[in-house]
């Protein structure tokens, strides 16, 4: 229901924008604009670049490799997402890589990580060139970190300067009438921002999981055009990115394959982008008064959205002419998204059955409304927001590594037993040994879970015949 809600208010958003411009497009700027740099100081300060020339040699090459080595292997995939209640694939091609049980959701699809090496699990990958492809990536995460927790320390040491010299300016403008007032100096607390811990650092920077994209524009049969300020095609619409840790960092690798075939525009003949170039925009959310921007990206380019950018600004990609991988690294959110976290709702769950030790019969221990709806509430979670999600994408895991099936054999066993405790709830509420009001309560929060299980296995199996959804099978 909220996520349907932050929905409609989006749509509302967007659609009284596009009103108040109406045949008008907002202004952006680029490298090539005079205001360029200014506008991205003043409101686009918490957006960091580095160019590809401040990244280790040996680290490019590595991470270049990866990304054409995952492209051979056929291991990019459309995702199917589910937006205002229908199904499309995505234009882009991802896959999702990081650490072994993490899960990652976008636009109500549940991506399942391809995990790089990770010490103490037993990780059997396709063949030696994905686990390599795999490594390299964590090498990128792991060098990516220390990016992160450099620029959030820099962004602390601006900011505490900013303040101090504020600080100073009004300690002088009151220095009189506090001696007036007060008829002595007393100590004048500076209101400096104490400097962010290690932990707060670590937690916002220690990334979890990479999104790699790919795509080859010149194979697309359409392109969005980017409706506020003309910017042209799109390869990722306007967006914040969803579940994540918040005020985390969101660090990305861009390689765009530039062949000398495709050559960009002479920038001076050029007004706005060059279509030829990759980009990514940037624009204040829900504003037109504020310029957006537009910043070229080349092969091995990188950028980091700080703090609270992600919440405040909405970005896209702009698509050039040259097929472009990135690696998007996450501090996703960890609470729901974890195979930890499912196995341990699961077995909250069945600790509400009990087997007899001379019958061997299944029970239940209880059928107390609150206990009744938070066992069929996980029974919901670990069908809809698991194993549909993981079986309806097909087989495209098992063109890397085999590591999540065992897992989901694991969670189809624990569905079964709480496919058997519903059934138990059913058996027992139509005897008359109990208190009716006490029957009717469990009923009538059992009967809510019922029906939204019915209705969401209706939804999933239509889903099934859709167009698609049929090409994400293939």
């Amino acid at each position: 229901m909220k996520r349907r809600a932050g929905e409609r208010e989006k749509e509302l958003k967007k659609k009284k924008l596009l009103e108040e411009l109406g045949e008008n497009r907002l202004p952006y700027l680029t490298p090539a604009d005079a205001d360029f740099h200014q506008l991205w100081k003043t409101k686009y300060s918490k957006l960091i670049f580095r160019k590809s020339d401040t990244v280790p040699e040996e680290l490019h090459q590595m991470v270049q490799e990866s990304f054409l080595t995952l492209r051979e292997q056929n291991c990019f995939f459309q995702d199917l997402v589910r937006i205002k209640g229908k199904d499309f694939l995505t234009p882009v091609s991802r896959i999702l890589i990081g650490n072994p049980g993490c899960t990652y959701k976008y636009l109500n699809t549940r991506l399942f990580t391809v995990p790089w090496p990770t010490e103490g699990y037993d990780i059997k990958y396709c063949n030696p060139q994905i686990h390599d492809a795999c490594k390299a990536l964590m090498r990128l995460n792991d060098y990516l970190h220390i990016e992160a927790v450099k620029a959030l320390q820099g962004q602390n040491l601006f900011e505490t300067k900013e303040i101090k010299d504020t600080t100073v300016i009004d300690r002088e403008q009151s220095f009189a009438t506090s001696l007036t007032e007060q008829g002595s100096v007393s100590e004048v607390q500076s209101g400096v921002c104490v400097p962010e811990d290690d932990r707060s650092l670590k937690n916002r920077t220690s990334y979890n999981l990479t999104l790699l994209n790919y795509m080859d524009p010149l194979q697309m049969l359409y392109l969005k055009q980017e409706p506020y300020f003309g910017m042209g095609n799109m390869a990722v619409s306007w967006h914040h990115d969803e579940n994540l840790v918040e005020r985390s960092v969101v660090a990305v690798y861009s390689y765009s394959c530039e062949d000398s075939a495709i050559e960009e525009c002479n920038e001076q003949e050029l007004k706005g982008r060059d279509p030829a170039v990759w980009h990514v925009g940037l624009k204040v959310a829900w504003d037109i008064e504020t310029p957006g921007l537009a910043i070229p990206l080349h092969q091995g380019d990188i950028y980091l959205m700080l703090d609270d950018l992600n919440m405040t600004h909405q970005h896209c990609v702009l698509a050039g002419l040259s097929p472009r991988f990135s690696s998007t690294h996450r501090v996703a959110d960890s609470s729901r998204g974890t195979l930890e976290y499912i196995l341990g709702q699961c077995e909250l769950a069945l600790q509400n059955l009990q087997t007899d030790s001379d019958s061997m019969a299944l029970s239940l221990k209880s059928l107390e409304a609150a206990v009744v709806k938070q066992v069929e509430e996980i029974h919901n979670e670990v069908e809809f927001e698991w194993l549909r999600q993981f079986w309806f994408q097909g087989k495209r895991y098992l063109k890397c590594t085999d590591w999540w099936l065992k897992p989901m054999a694991k969670l189809e066993e624990f569905w079964r037993k709480m496919e058997i405790m519903t059934s138990l709830v059913l058996s027992e509420v139509r005897k008359e040994q109990q208190i009716e009001e006490q029957r009717n309560e469990t009923i009538s929060c059992f009967l809510l879970l019922l029906k939204e299980r019915q209705k969401l296995r209706k939804e999933w199996t239509a889903r099934k015949w859709n167009s698609p959804v049929s090409c994400l099978s293939s």
